[in-house]
């Protein structure tokens, strides 16, 4: 399907059960695989990015058992059979960035690439912090780019590793995973990150599935991190994956902005995901919103203007979710500025940039500078807009909200939405209406 024509609806409600998380999905499986023992993984997302991560690991000599959303994974004990490998990840930098760190220390030859859009966006950070530990990589075409071409090095890692923290939080949460793997004289590694480090709350979910593991990562602020060394992963025997919280904010959007009561499964005070900060935001904006351990729901907006209020905030902790803040504010009764969203430029597109281009289709003033975005609503949304989505699942899942504006939207390339939420539009449809 080149299109998809959605709207006009003027209300949401219902109730949804959340895909797995894609970024605890590939960290679990990476776990997993890298683990001794066997792990049965339940709530496992099926999407494009897990695909790959599944098809890159079987490569490498990882059993697996798939049966829906269940998948049993037999861990290697920290070293993958396969010594050669070719390895196409699409653009999945949930497992272009770990596997890269995996596969550093395992001995072989492999070849890691992707998509022409994944070969644009940045990983040389990552292999710094590698090259400082012995790891032999070498970029194929542009430095600092995939693809990569990883061999065996001499590894070692006695003194502090240092990586930069202010491009992509992968980058640490790469090294963090891959750590345990390697002995070191005084049994711990340590990472120092330079500059700030963005989208803390990822790490957090790293640490915390780590420690499901079996490994307890000592952290100094957000600036240095103690990783044990020569360790291996135990399998906990089962684990559940939650349910998406950057997928969440769609439909709870959809519940301010469509009345509801629209309620989402899977996520809520429990979570481990940063991104339930977004039912924050969406309260800064004046939404009523409630929230259980594994739920939360949303009943419209409760100020007596019947509009969203206009927010001025820093994203940087939930940079994902913060795209859909910038499509709500289409609905606000005044100016927005989302701050702090410099990571959205290295995304699966320059998301700052398309997202200005996007929300100009549909009426609205906006401003974008290098790291934040300004949005006016117009009185009026533009009716019938074709919105491009970049071949970025989060562009189209954020503008399907225009339909409930009460005016029709096409999403261009919908089925982009493959990468984290193949169903989305089917299972947004179902609680939308005229």
């Amino acid at each position: 399907m080149e299109h998809l024509d959605l709207g006009p609806f003027s209300r949401a409600s219902g109730t949804i059960r959340l895909p797995g998380s894609k970024s605890i999905s590939n960290r679990v499986l990476l776990l997993a695989s890298l683990a001794e023992g066997e792990t049965t993984i339940t709530n496992l997302l099926d999407s494009d990015d897990t695909r790959v991560m599944l098809a890159a690991l079987e490569q490498l000599g990882v059993k697996l058992k798939r049966d829906g959303d269940t998948c049993v994974v037999t861990g290697t004990r920290g070293a993958f059979t396969a010594k050669t490998a070719d390895l196409f990840l699409g653009n999945a930098g949930t497992a272009v960035r770990p596997l890269t760190a995996a596969l550093a220390v395992q001995g072989g030859d492999y070849r890691v690439h992707g998509v022409p859009r994944m070969h644009e966006r940045p990983i040389g950070d990552l292999v710094d912090g590698l090259r400082q530990i012995g790891a032999k990589i070498d970029y194929e075409e542009n430095e600092g780019y995939p693809p990569l071409r990883i061999r065996s090095g001499n590894i070692a890692a006695e003194a502090p590793i240092r990586v930069r923290g202010d491009v992509s939080s992968q980058f640490l949460t790469a090294l963090l995973m891959t750590l345990p793997l390697l002995k070191t004289e005084s049994g711990v590694t340590i990472v120092d990150v330079e500059g700030e480090l963005i989208s803390k709350p990822y790490i957090d979910i790293t640490i915390k599935l780590m420690a499901r593991f079996g490994i307890e990562v000592e952290r100094l602020g957000w600036q240095r991190f103690t990783v044990p060394s020569g360790r291996r992963y135990q399998s906990p025997g089962r684990i559940m994956v939650e349910g998406d919280a950057s997928s969440a904010s769609y439909f709870l959007a959809a519940g301010a902005l469509g009345g509801g009561p629209l309620r989402v499964e899977g996520v809520g005070r429990a979570s481990i995901q940063g991104d339930i900060g977004f039912a924050n935001a969406l309260m800064r904006m004046g939404a009523n919103v409630s929230m259980g351990d594994d739920w939360i729901e949303v009943r419209g907006i409760g100020n007596d203007h019947g509009k969203l209020d206009p927010v001025d905030m820093d994203f940087n902790l939930i940079p994902d979710a913060a795209m859909t803040i910038a499509v709500a504010a289409l609905f606000a009764d005044g100016t927005s500025t989302l701050r702090n969203i410099a990571s959205w430029r290295v995304k699966e597109t320059d998301r700052i940039t398309a997202m200005a281009t996007e929300l100009r289709k549909v009426g609205a003033t906006v401003e974008e500078g290098e790291d934040y975005l300004v949005v006016t609503p117009p009185a009026k949304l533009t009716p019938n807009a074709a919105i491009d989505t970049y071949d970025d699942h989060r562009m189209a899942m954020c503008f399907s909200l225009v339909s409930l504006g009460g005016v029709p939207v096409r999403i261009n390339d919908p089925k982009c939405v493959g990468k984290t939420f193949p169903d989305y539009f089917e299972r947004f449809m179902a609680l939308a209406q005229p």
